[in-house]
């Protein structure tokens, strides 16, 4: 559509999308000379001036007239958004439309009095070497909304926050200082279409800038790097559109390898459009795992020869297509071990740099994840760029949500869905499609067109799967919308669904399917989470159409704000005062805000690990799950264990092929003596890569072998005092007391110093996770956390022998049915106290979230030593990553940074840990038989239940150390009623038993 002037009614109609914006193109970058190294490019980044309104009545209206003085407006950031530099409210809402609640509307209807306006000003002089020249501004995101003007004359409008927009100035450009006026809406017709799981921003939150082109200008390149039927061989194909003058012009192409050796050349005619093809030519395939690149170079020059346009483009070789209902790449099948990507910062939001980037896409590669899937909408031009160079492969997703329009708490209910079958829709999600398309289109590792994320189904969807097969037959189409609407199944060429269980994936693989599941979202990693993954990745090779998913999601959507207390902290939905939200909902990301890894990435990275290692006394055997490499760019390290001390370690080099498996025989020494110990093996990198050092580890794997003897009880001599009230014991070096009163230990004195602050207590609650709260586990085991807290002493039991005393105390727990529990301490003359603690299963019960002891310490213990499973936090589903060995912490860094306080650091088959004072004094709790799991946190289980905000804990005052039999895993198919996998659960019709010692260290 084109216009000479700005109506603001275009706001509310789904058909006015893009006014005198010229149609979308390749990202490709040009010069004048093959020797420059300057793009026409005049960026307009940085301080504009800037005013805000809360909605189009309240604007400056006139602002953009050349006669308009704006010296008066605040400043602003670009690209960056109105809210995180405090224009308006952060509001964080999921299915949602923000405005629910609120006012209501139906679509296409944009409120009048909540729609904020930003209205911008940037003044500039137009770079010599781009003058004389047409000249263009490009957009490259605009939440949601925008009209620009120059020198008082308006130029465009244009809709679609995530991909450019871009008008031509060249008639109305002059001489000196130009006025460039930008009118930004929150909210538009397009509001209906992003209805994204994200925080709702706006404003010009992408790069600003100015280009020009030569005389001669190629518009457009779309260039298919495919390989032939051998797979070892490459084919291509180039199509670029010529603009300017192109009479009496030639256009070289020049395809050269990274030593700028040429593979193949061609030349044609000037034209508007103009094709290359060639085949047969000697190039290695791309792929994540060898992402190779070669260098086309088009040249476009006159009669003379002389160069007029000059076009560097990275090329990558490949194939990707449907064989026999299963995707592969360059002839092999394909596995997705995918994320879902929101781009994030805690302080610019959505507006990104490239330093993050390049964090997100090397912790992508240290952690083994291979694919990410641009949740929900194209991603900055240079996401793709880095992915093309580092290897990871893209599902490019359109930017289309209209969740709030057909699914209402849950439900499907699709009455007035958008855009469904409405043609008044129809033109602007196939534009998104196109805009998307053409940007993106060169770039190897987008294997995947996604027709935007729950949007429910119909016609004008069905068109955007149309457009994309037609256009482009290197690669295949997604949606996953059609799984609630089966009359489109068509659309998608894979069978993708979110937060599938493993038995629903089972059964779909189970009934002879047409198609490839891939999981577009699983694990649903919301705080404490990503439990039960082994359960997915289990199924890659029993199913050979199952072809892998994408975690929700990579990093928490958390801002940072300054609270009432003057504390800068990081924040989720709500925190802003925003209604409508979905609180902390935002909180998923195997990576926190701030860009640290949360534990969950541990078990991530083993296991999407290509290459497996299972080591016993001998050697190892090397599963190589690779497509394209060798084990021979990797260093096998490996080493034998006993605790803390590394007895032999060496390194060898093996080559094991892709796709198959080798046992390697490795030499260790006799063992030294009984003991447990502990073969480690560790593949890591041999040489540097973009993405590590040499020396990072890929994978590990690890063999324990136990040969201890018993070990037998030091015979000392005992005092025992029986008085009323309490049992006193003492013996060489220590003291205890029991109490009758408080039905437990009540002090426990090493060398004169006291340990014991108050009785320690049973526990069978942990605090909620949120998927426990999602499961409503809380209503169905309420009693377990008031049987922790309120239950009866009904007998204490003394025996006595000539070394040794046993006090056991008997506890009826207020359960429905009621139930009992014991804690024995057995003390002995070494100074060790042994306790045994017995829960008596009782059938009616719910399932119990954990089962074993709390003990209190004063807050100086808080060095932590063990022997464990580590390094980071690990849980009975979610352990393949962390691995045996002797570990230290202190008790504040074992408080995940969960956006909601919850159940944290615990740690899996502990032998024994150690608390200690900074002086190294202090209680080793050392397992007698069953290693038991463990954690020390500067806060208890209640007290982490009762705070919504880590701010809220309150200052340590105690380490509380938890000895546990064990606990339930913490779950992660879904966030909103999954429950933890049966095998993960713990059942409350079993006795339970935990045995340990405590013992000065």
């Amino acid at each position: 559509m084109t216009a000479k002037e700005a109506k603001l009614s275009w706001l509310e109609d789904p058909e006015v999308f893009a006014v005198n914006r010229i149609p979308a193109h390749s990202d490709h970058t040009y010069f004048e000379k093959e020797t420059e190294e300057r793009p026409l490019r005049q960026c307009l980044n940085g301080s504009w001036l800037f005013s805000y309104a809360k909605n189009p009545s309240m604007r400056v209206e006139r602002f953009y007239e050349d006669s308009y003085d704006c010296s008066g407006f605040d400043t602003i950031q670009v690209p960056g958004h109105l809210e995180t530099q405090g224009y308006g409210r952060n509001q964080y809402i999921n299915t949602m439309y923000p405005w629910d609640g609120e006012e209501f509307l139906r679509p296409p209807m944009v409120s009048k009095r909540n729609n904020p306006v930003g209205s911008y000003v940037k003044y500039f002089t137009l770079e010599e070497q781009m003058k004389g020249k047409r000249t263009f501004i490009s957009f490259q995101g605009v939440e949601t909304a925008f009209y620009v003007w120059l020198n008082g004359t308006f130029i465009g409008y244009s809709e679609d926050s995530f991909t450019p927009a871009e008008f031509e100035l060249t008639e109305t450009l002059r001489e000196g200082e130009n006025k460039l006026a930008v009118e930004v809406y929150k909210r538009s017709s397009a509001s209906w279409l992003e209805d994204q799981d994200f925080f709702r921003f706006s404003g010009i939150f992408r790069d600003v800038f100015l280009y020009s082109i030569p005389r001669v200008h190629v518009r457009d390149i779309f260039v298919k790097a495919g390989l032939t039927d051998s797979y070892q061989e490459g084919t291509l194909e180039i199509r670029a559109e010529l603009i300017g003058d192109i009479d009496d012009v030639t256009i070289e192409a020049s395809l050269r390898d990274g030593d700028e050796k040429e593979i193949w050349n061609g030349n044609a005619e000037g034209k508007e459009e103009v094709f290359f093809k060639a085949s047969g030519l000697a190039v290695l395939p791309w792929s994540a795992e060898e992402p190779r690149l070669y260098r086309l170079y088009l040249y476009v020059k006159n009669e003379e020869g002389q160069i007029l346009e000059f076009i560097p483009q990275k090329v990558g070789f490949r194939r990707f297509e449907m064989k026999d209902r299963i995707m592969c790449l360059n002839g092999k099948r394909i596995l997705f071990k995918g994320v879902n990507r929101h781009e994030f910062d805690p302080v610019r939001g959505r507006a990104i740099t490239r330093e993050d980037m390049l964090w997100d896409i090397r912790f992508m590669k240290q952690h083994n994840i291979n694919a990410v899937r641009t949740s929900h909408y194209p991603n900055q031009t240079l996401w793709y760029e880095l992915c093309d160079e580092y290897g990871i492969y893209l599902i490019d997703e359109t930017n289309l949500e209209s969740h709030g329009s057909w699914q209402k708490l849950g439900e499907v209910e699709p009455s007035w869905n958008v855009p469904g079958d409405r043609p008044e829709w129809k033109a602007a999600v196939l534009d998104r499609a196109s805009s998307m398309f053409e940007r993106d289109k060169n770039h190897p590792s987008v294997l995947i067109w996604s027709c935007g994320n729950e949007s429910y189904a119909g016609t004008d969807i069905e068109a955007m799967s149309e457009y994309f097969h037609e256009k482009d037959d290197s690669r295949l189409v997604h949606y996953e919308g059609v799984f609630w609407n089966r009359k489109y199944d068509h659309i998608s060429d894979m069978e993708s669904r979110m937060y599938a269980k493993p038995a629903e994936i089972e059964e779909y693989l189970e009934n002879d399917p047409k198609k490839p599941y891939i999981s577009c979202e699983y694990m649903h990693s919301m705080g404490n989470s990503t439990g039960g993954m082994k359960l997915y990745t289990d199924l890659e090779k029993k199913y050979p159409l199952y072809q892998g998913g994408f975690i929700w999601d990579y990093i928490d959507q958390s801002l940072y704000r300054v609270n009432e207390l003057g504390e800068r902290v990081l924040t989720y939905g709500g925190d802003h005062d925003e209604r409508a939200t979905d609180y902390e909902f935002c909180g998923n990301g195997i990576v926190y805000a701030d860009r640290k890894a949360s534990p969950k990435a541990q078990e991530v990275k083993a296991l999407y690990a290509d290459i497996k290692l299972e080591p016993d006394e001998k050697g190892v055997k090397i599963i190589n799950d690779s497509l394209f490499v060798s084990t021979g760019r990797y260093v096998l390290a490996y080493r034998l264990l006993k605790e803390d001390r590394c007895l032999y370690e060496a390194e060898t080099e093996t080559d094991v092929a892709p796709e198959s498996e080798a046992y390697v025989n490795l030499t260790y020494p006799e063992l030294p003596g009984t003991g447990e110990f502990i073969y480690e093996v560790s593949l890591r990198l041999k040489d540097d890569t973009l993405w590590a050092k040499a020396g990072h580890e890929i994978s590990f794997g690890q063999y324990v072998k136990k040969t201890a003897d018993k070990a037998e009880e030091k015979t000392c001599p005992l005092e025992i005092i029986r008085g009323d009230v309490n049992i006193g014991v003492r013996g060489r070096g220590f003291t205890a007391m029991f109490s009758k009163a408080e039905g437990g230990i009540a002090s426990l004195c090493y060398d004169g110093v006291e340990y014991i602050t108050r009785t320690p207590k049973l526990t069978f609650w942990r605090a909620l996770t949120d998927n426990d709260r999602g499961a409503k586990t809380g209503f169905d085991a309420a009693q377990w956390m008031t049987a922790g807290l309120f239950y009866k002493l009904t007998d204490v039991d003394v025996q006595e022998q000539k070394d040794q005393v046993c006090v056991t105390f008997e506890y009826l727990l207020p359960t429905v049915p009621q139930t009992k529990a014991y804690v024995s301490y057995r003390v002995t003359g070494d100074g060790k106290i042994h306790v045994h603690a017995l829960y008596k299963g009782t059938d009616g019960l719910p399932e119990m979230p954990a089962f074993g002891m709390d003990m209190k310490l004063k807050a100086r213990y808080d060095r932590v030593r063990y022997y464990g499973r580590g390094p980071e936090e690990n849980y009975l589903d979610r352990r393949e990553g962390a691995r045996l060995g002797v570990y230290s912490y202190q008790a504040a860094d074992n408080l995940s940074a969960y956006l909601f306080p919850q159940e944290c650091g615990n740690r899996m088959d502990v032998r024994w840990v150690e608390v200690t004072d900074a002086d190294g004094q202090g209680l080793r709790f050392e397992t007698e038989g069953v290693p038991f799991e463990n954690s020390v946190l500067p806060c208890s289980a209640y007290e982490l239940e009762a705070a919504t905000h880590r701010e809220e804990l309150p200052k340590a005052h105690y380490s509380w150390v938890r000895i546990l039999e064990s606990q339930m895993g913490v779950g992660g198919d879904d966030s909103w009623g999954a429950p933890v996998h049966e095998e993960y659960r713990l059942s409350s019709d079993i006795d339970r038993n935990i045995k340990f010692t405590i013992q000065k260290v």
